[in-house]
């Protein structure tokens, strides 16, 4: 389900929503606000905040359109692997400049295609504090338009053991106004993508907020 150059091909990524859809749907109470922001075609990158391991089926399962996870290759053992590639997921190593996942995330966004990443590199509280520097160069490279989105609910605060959601549980998905990480300069020197990363940094914990008094929730 890949295509000749290594980039996942539409069908799997298309399965893989299915599959998303069936799970939330089956699991939970989605509730999805602002979709609608989320542009209709060309390559898109969804910056998602990542306070539990379900938020990404979570969002698979309510973006309108497939989404192609950039995600830890420790995830991609025994018969997770040729499942998780099969449904167009990415795998990639965290602790150093992984240039096979580069090259397929990047084939995704010249295909015109959705790339989700969790800027926070790892689960934690959720809450953007800290970003690593790959969401701005993914954006900056490509020219693609960032959407942030707020999965909110999918875990408690102050919980030491993060356990599923409540079984048909309310579980909120807010997307927000797209944006556009670079300067217009197209430049992609270290300061640049520092710079970059402020500005992204700025909007997602802008939305986050948003989404926090829109919803009511704090997490």
């Amino acid at each position: 389900m890949s295509g000749t150059s290594g980039v996942p091909g539409p069908k799997g990524v298309a399965v893989g929503r299915r599959l998303g859809i069936g799970i939330i749907n089956g699991l939970w109470r989605p509730r999805v606000l602002g979709a609608w922001q989320v542009p209709a075609s060309g390559p898109v990158i969804l910056a998602v905040n990542h306070a539990h391991y379900v938020d990404g089926p979570v969002l698979m399962g309510t973006s309108p359109r497939p989404v192609h996870f950039l995600i830890k290759k420790e995830a991609f053992i025994g018969p997770l692997d040729p499942f998780l590639r099969g449904i167009g997921q990415l795998p990639v190593d965290r602790h150093s400049t992984d240039r096979t996942a580069v090259t397929a995330a990047l084939g995704v966004l010249e295909r015109g295609g959705v790339l989700g990443i969790f800027p926070e590199g790892t689960r934690g509280e959720g809450d953007f504090a800290e970003l690593r520097a790959g969401l701005a160069y993914f954006a900056v490279r490509s020219g693609a338009p960032i959407v942030p989105v707020a999965v909110l609910g999918t875990t408690r605060p102050g919980r030491l053991i993060r356990g599923l959601p409540p079984l048909r549980g309310k579980v909120d998905i807010v997307f927000g106004e797209p944006f556009e990480a670079g300067d217009g300069s197209g430049r992609r020197t270290r300061t640049a993508l520092d710079a970059a990363t402020v500005r992204i940094q700025k909007h997602l914990t802008a939305h986050l907020d948003h989404a926090r008094r829109s919803t009511g929730r704090v997490s």
